[in-house]
């Protein structure tokens, strides 16, 4: 009976491990649902509603959170998803000043993020933080080609007076280094003013071929409508942060005829089938237009779609090393993250490395210009 009773105990332990080794993926999810970016951060939010609820394979469980677009509330949220949640790993924020807050406390905590807006946080200088959105020096890329392309040689800038507004423009310079592309005016706004009446004014003055915009969301369509109602007539270009239907709805006719840079999932019917963007892109397109109705996809859910994929592919490599929950599994998904290669999303194809934390090329990026309302693809 003895003999009987051990042989049934360690059948029992045995049984048991499996069940261990397989407790839940915890997921902390930071988002700006209120505030000044909540018309992005409630589509980046609305994606995980339609995710699949495995990553790797195993349950998750995903613990979401507003910041309320104020990197304040970024850390405190940070420190509650990592100290009392326990969390395997950060996806968020979606503003570029709060994804910042974000890496820091994941990189004193050495707890992997996701970040859902680009950011200059390196992977030298943090290597715990990764990053989906493409980075400014590669999504500028068609805005400035198209300048050229259409005899462009003066522009004025109007940006977010943050850091988004200096990546904007930083991309720009970037990719504008070396041609004949100059810039004759910069001004700034607040993501919460109500007016840029006298910033507009002098870009007018200045000028210029044309106009790039530094905004994000709704608070975008401001220098837009200022622009047209002050007379000026030229081509006006933004960054990846416009695109959205609020926009469309806040900016209405003012905002017709304006170029944009996206990934390339807001324009996937548009894409030839060699494109291996395609498939990845329409499939989130069905899953996401499923739930919130025809018309309701956007780029913002679309890099929240991105961040699963790799976490996935992350989170099936890492649980052959460790158990969820504990800090050795946070460093092998966090290895796993950077030895991501091709792993195949709705804005780009991904290949992370020791020093590239966002693994994205050229692909990633598509012009699009809005025609009656719509984001129609630049060839």
């Amino acid at each position: 009976m003895k003999k009987m009773n051990k042989y049934l105990a360690v059948l029992a332990v045995a049984a048991a491990l499996p069940l261990a080794a397989r407790a839940d993926i915890k997921v902390g999810v930071i988002v700006g649902a209120t505030g000044p970016g909540a018309s992005l951060g409630i589509p980046y939010r609305n994606a995980f509603t339609v995710m699949p609820k495995t990553l790797g394979g195993e349950p998750v469980q995903y613990v979401i959170l507003d910041d309320g677009t104020d990197t304040t509330m970024a850390i405190k949220q940070a420190r509650k998803l990592i100290d009392q949640d326990k969390v395997d790993l950060i996806i968020g924020s979606s503003s570029v000043p709060t994804c910042i807050a974000v890496s820091e406390v994941a990189q004193e905590l050495k707890v992997p993020q996701i970040a859902l807006s680009p950011t200059p946080v390196t992977a030298e200088k943090n290597p715990w933080a990764f990053s989906v959105p493409q980075p400014m020096g590669i999504a500028m890329k068609p805005v400035v080609e198209n300048m050229r392309e259409h005899g462009v040689k003066t522009v004025a800038y109007l940006g977010f007076s943050d850091s988004w507004g200096d990546l904007v423009l930083g991309g720009f310079n970037h990719n504008a280094k070396g041609t004949d592309l100059k810039v004759v005016a910069n001004e700034r706004y607040a993501r919460n003013d109500t007016s840029v009446v006298g910033q507009v004014l002098r870009l007018i003055a200045a000028k210029p071929d044309a106009i790039l915009l530094g905004g994000s969301g709704t608070p975008a369509a401001l220098p837009h409508a200022t622009l047209r109602e002050r007379g000026y007539k030229g081509p006006i270009y933004n960054n990846p942060a416009i695109i959205n239907n609020d926009f469309l709805r806040v900016g209405g006719k003012t905002v017709e005829g304006a170029y944009a840079v996206t990934g390339p999932v807001m324009v996937a019917e548009q894409l030839p089938d060699s494109n291996p963007i395609k498939k990845v892109a329409m499939d989130f397109t069905k899953a996401y237009e499923g739930a919130y109705g025809k018309g309701s996809r956007n780029a913002f859910s679309a890099y929240s779609w991105d961040a699963y994929l790799l976490a996935d592919q992350a989170v099936a490599s890492a649980i052959k090393k460790a158990k969820p929950g504990t800090t050795e599994f946070r460093a092998a998904l966090r290895d796993a993250l950077e030895s991501g290669k091709e792993v195949v999303g709705t804005h780009a194809v991904y290949n992370m490395s020791k020093t590239d934390h966002t693994g994205v090329d050229d692909r990633s990026s598509v012009l699009v210009q809005i025609e009656n309302g719509q984001w129609k693809l630049v060839k």
